[in-house]
C-alpha cells in the first residue's frame, strides 16, 4: 500500500473532524488521486457529485454511531474509515481518464492495474487512518501482508460488488483484525467492540470494596 499521502494528511490539525467537512474531504480525496498518480501514472476522472454523495451518506451513518468511539476510539476511526469505503465503492465517484494506465513497476502495480479504483478508494482511507492514529495515539497501526496481496483484492473486488459492505471487513482484514463477515457494517458485532462493552458490564457489575454506609 502507497502511504506517501498519510505525511501530507498528518500535517493537517485536527484531521479527524476536518475529515467531516465537506470541503476537506473532497480536498484530501483529490489530494490522494494524484498521489497515487504520481507513484502509478494511472490518471482518474472525479466526480463532484458522487463524491459529494459519498461524504453526505457517510457523515450520516458516522454520527449515528458517534457513541460507540467512547468504547474504543482506536476501532471506531477504522470502522468509520470502513463505512467510508463501503460508500465509494457503492457510490463510485472515481473512473479512469480515457487511454490511461498503470505505468510503474512499483509496488503494488498489479493490483492497481487489477483494480485502481479500488486502490485509490482503499489508499484514501488507509493513509487516513494511519495519519489520524499518529496524531491521536503517537503511531500508525500496522497493515497486514494480505493488504500487498493480489489474490486477497480479487476476492475483495468480488465480493464488494456482491455486497458493499464488505468493504468494512475487508479494511478490518487489511490491519489485522478479526472481521465479521456476516454483517460487516454492524458496529455492535465487531470483535473490539463487542469486547469493550463486555468490559464496561463488568465493571458496572463489580461489587464495590468499601461499605455500604446504609448497611
Amino acid at each position: 500500500m502507497d502511504l506517501d499521502f498519510k505525511n501530507e494528511l498528518a500535517v493537517m490539525p485536527d484531521l479527524r473532524h476536518r475529515l467531516r467537512q465537506l470541503r476537506w474531504f473532497r480536498a484530501t480525496f483529490r489530494g490522494n488521486a494524484k498521489a497515487v498518480t504520481q507513484h502509478y501514472g494511472v490518471e482518474f476522472v472525479v466526480s463532484e457529485e458522487k463524491l459529494t454523495r459519498v461524504f453526505l451518506d457517510w457523515v450520516e451513518m458516522v454520527d449515528a454511531q458517534k457513541a460507540y468511539a467512547r468504547l474504543d476510539r482506536g476501532d471506531f476511526i477504522i470502522y468509520a474509515a470502513g463505512l467510508a469505503l463501503k460508500e465509494m465503492i457503492r457510490h463510485a465517484p472515481v473512473s479512469i481518464a480515457q487511454g490511461s494506465a498503470v505505468s510503474s513497476a512499483a509496488d503494488n502495480a498489479d493490483i492497481v492495474t487489477f483494480w485502481p479504483e479500488g486502490f485509490l478508494y482503499t489508499n484514501y482511507c488507509v493513509c487516513a487512518i494511519a495519519a489520524i492514529f499518529e496524531q491521536e495515539f503517537g503511531q500508525t497501526p500496522r497493515l497486514d501482508r494480505c493488504a500487498d496481496d493480489l489474490r486477497t483484492w480479487w476476492s475483495y473486488r468480488e465480493n464488494t460488488r456482491e455486497m458493499p459492505a464488505s468493504a468494512v471487513a475487508f479494511l478490518d482484514r487489511f490491519f489485522g483484525a478479526e472481521p465479521n463477515w456476516v454483517a460487516p457494517d454492524l458496529i455492535e458485532g465487531r470483535l473490539a467492540m463487542r469486547t469493550a462493552m463486555e468490559a464496561k458490564r463488568k465493571s458496572i457489575e463489580a461489587p464495590s470494596i468499601f461499605p455500604d454506609p446504609a448497611t
